[in-house]
């Protein structure tokens, strides 16, 4: 239909940038790093707040394996100018072991003047996170597509975690990331909006105040992005591995999919209140996928097991018509083996296990993820 949106794709993954001797993260890499990994990453490489960290943005795709392929390609290229400077990188929402107050921020006006404002929030925020863009055209569905797809962020995010860590310090939260990103204004769950002029309405006054110059200032777990005509999905942790990443690019498409066929028949699915979403959101960043979270319909506490065969069932014809299929079922491999912060863990207590000092298990925790970040990159 002509009022179809276009549902393109685009992946933003920030890293970190490790000492390849070390294993600490390098607070100020060679002045040309950025420079090289930007000319050959065809500019669409840059910085990041901390000179420690680096992020990476594919091009606007028409499928999830176009993007993925571009994904591939950049994580492989800041892997090989990363290696020219004695660096490796690293793909996880925070580094097990590195200090907050031992890193630089990078010298831009941006990020001078949010460090102004946000002051110690700012300071905390070594933490990388993965970025989900879908094109949404049509600015009243876009708002009313953010209302809906706010029910399933916790279990994207539960898919996803990947920060169990926190300055050498095992949190027994499997996303510590999310509650350093509570810290700042304008972030966690959106605020449901009847139509896109009352979020505009809302949006015009904090920049007629002064508050905020740019939507760029909303850190909402997903917002309608400031530059492009995209739904920005930003609640998930960085995934470590690659198709880890390429299953919840896929479920964020289809899922727009899902909720946008539901919109055409004049039904969406059902609001709950930001109290019990969040709840979801909090057990998602303490447990990831090991506990279970709370079906808002049947007003239950469920095994994740059950709610993602759920997930995965309301979006199988949406994922095999965008030709994502593969790459959604994935969410059972992530289930089965853990996510990231699993495995990171399980690394962690095995090295301890076999004798290993709390620093040496935190030095095999940032081999595994140097390993499992590059892992599959020439495929």
């Amino acid at each position: 239909m002509s009022d179809t949106p276009s549902f393109t794709i685009g992946i933003e993954e920030e890293y970190l940038l490790v000492d390849a001797v070390t294993r600490d993260l390098d607070a100020d890499p060679s002045a040309g790093f950025v420079a090289e990994c930007h000319a050959e990453g065809g500019g669409q490489i840059g910085h990041e707040f901390l000179r420690s960290q680096i992020e990476v943005g594919t091009r606007a795709c028409r499928t999830v394996g176009e993007a993925v392929d571009d994904l591939r390609r950049l994580r492989r290229t800041v892997a090989e100018v990363a290696a020219r400077h004695g660096l490796v990188p690293v793909a996880a929402s925070s580094h097990p072991f590195a200090r907050v107050l031992r890193q630089k921020r990078t010298d831009k006006d941006r990020y001078v003047a949010l460090a102004e404002e946000m002051q110690a929030a700012a300071r905390r925020m070594l933490i990388c996170g993965m970025h989900v863009h879908v094109g949404i055209d049509d600015n009243e569905a876009r708002i009313d597509l953010m209302n809906q797809l706010s029910y399933f962020l916790p279990h994207l995010l539960a898919l996803s975690s990947s920060s169990p860590f926190w300055e050498g310090e095992l949190t027994g939260l499997k996303s510590f990331r999310l509650t350093v990103l509570n810290a700042l204004p304008r972030s966690g769950l959106p605020d449901r909006y009847a139509s896109w002029s009352e979020y505009q309405r809302h949006i015009d006054t904090l920049i007629r105040t002064g508050l905020i110059q740019d939507t760029s200032k909303i850190w909402w777990d997903i917002r309608p992005s400031w530059r492009y005509p995209t739904l920005e999905t930003r609640i998930m942790d960085c995934c470590t591995s690659i198709e880890d990443s390429a299953c919840l690019a896929a479920l964020v498409q289809s899922l727009l999919r899902c909720l946008w066929r539901l919109r055409r028949r004049n039904q969406q699915w059902r609001h709950y209140a930001g109290l019990l979403i969040n709840e979801n959101r909090w057990r998602a960043a303490r447990y990831g996928v090991d506990e279970g979270l709370l079906d808002l319909g049947r007003g239950e506490l469920l095994p994740f097991a059950i709610l993602l065969e759920e997930l995965i069932e309301l979006v199988r014809e949406d994922a095999a018509e965008l030709g994502c299929l593969a790459e959604v079922e994935h969410a059972r491999v992530v289930l089965a083996r853990g996510t990231s912060a699993n495995r990171q863990v399980a690394v962690y207590e095995a090295a301890l296990a076999a004798g290993a000092s709390e620093q040496e298990a935190l030095v095999a925790v940032v081999d595994w993820l140097v390993g499992e970040t590059v892992r599959g990159l020439q495929a």
